[in-house]
């Protein structure tokens, strides 16, 4: 198997496993409906542990664009191989969104609730607040690739590294996630919220376009951020890349409070 269809692949895997227990927690007569979202956390930490069993010996199991561009920010991967990952991730996470569908066929009829079903594709905020939504995205994906980072100059028994992967997306879940739903990945929101634009889900809402960016945008940004952090923390090494994204961090965080104060005043 190439590089290429490893991606797609364990993206695939990651995206039927993760918006499946969203699926079968919020669609109704799931014998999973209302398990909440521990349930949820849980399952997707695990679906990430499957997707890098399954090619992390083929493609390093990016299966997240943040962490491609994160990796070749720093030097780590290389451009020339960036579009043709994220373009395989997207494959990926589109069939596993369709998968999604089509195992829950009998549920999408039964259930009333239109935001339910959205949710079993992509993200959205528990509070739409544009600048805080994206400063959370931002920092679980700073975290997400920091942790990956940390993870990799450890020594690990033969095949425990996916288990402890997937540990670090459970505790970005459990302990960040409250606040947007934790994408920290762009190919996990925005290929399924397509899906969902194009499938013929009877009932089914407007696929909220207007949120969409912020799933992509704070990911992106924030996987980088870790990066660069990371190298600057740990290796000693700064670039201008490090101090233009430190800036934009701060210009968030500055908006953001600055949204927060409008709302409350």
């Amino acid at each position: 198997m190439s590089a290429f269809l490893g991606e797609v692949f364990g993206t695939m895997i990651l995206i039927l496993l993760g918006d499946g227990v969203v699926g079968g927690v919020l669609l109704k007569n799931s014998k999973a409906e209302n398990a909440g979202w521990l349930v949820i956390t849980m399952a997707w930490g695990l679906a990430v542990t499957m997707g890098v069993y399954a090619v992390g010996g083929i493609s390093g199991a990016h299966l997240n664009p943040a962490v491609t561009l994160a990796f070749a920010s720093t030097g780590a991967f290389p451009w020339s191989d960036v579009l043709p990952y994220i373009t395989a991730q997207m494959i990926g996470a589109f069939i596993g969104a369709i998968l999604v569908w089509l195992h829950y066929t009998p549920h999408w009829s039964v259930t009333d609730d239109k935001d339910a079903k959205l949710a079993v594709f992509c993200t959205a905020p528990a509070i739409r607040s544009t600048w805080s939504n994206l400063l959370s995205e931002i920092i679980g994906t700073f975290i997400l690739i920091g942790g990956l980072l940390f993870i990799g100059v450890n020594q690990f028994t033969e095949g425990l590294q996916p288990l402890v992967v997937g540990a670090l997306v459970l505790i970005i879940g459990l302990s960040l996630g409250g606040t947007t739903g934790y994408a920290i990945n762009p190919a996990r929101d925005l290929a399924p919220r397509v899906a969902h634009f194009l499938l013929p889900i009877k009932g089914k809402r407007d696929s909220d376009w207007s949120y969409a960016p912020i799933p992509i945008i704070g990911p992106l940004f924030g996987g980088v951020l870790g990066a660069v952090v990371h190298q600057w923390l740990f290796e000693e090494k700064t670039s201008l890349l490090l101090w233009l994204m430190l800036a934009g961090f701060l210009l968030v965080v500055g908006l953001a409070f600055r949204e927060a104060v409008q709302k409350n005043t």
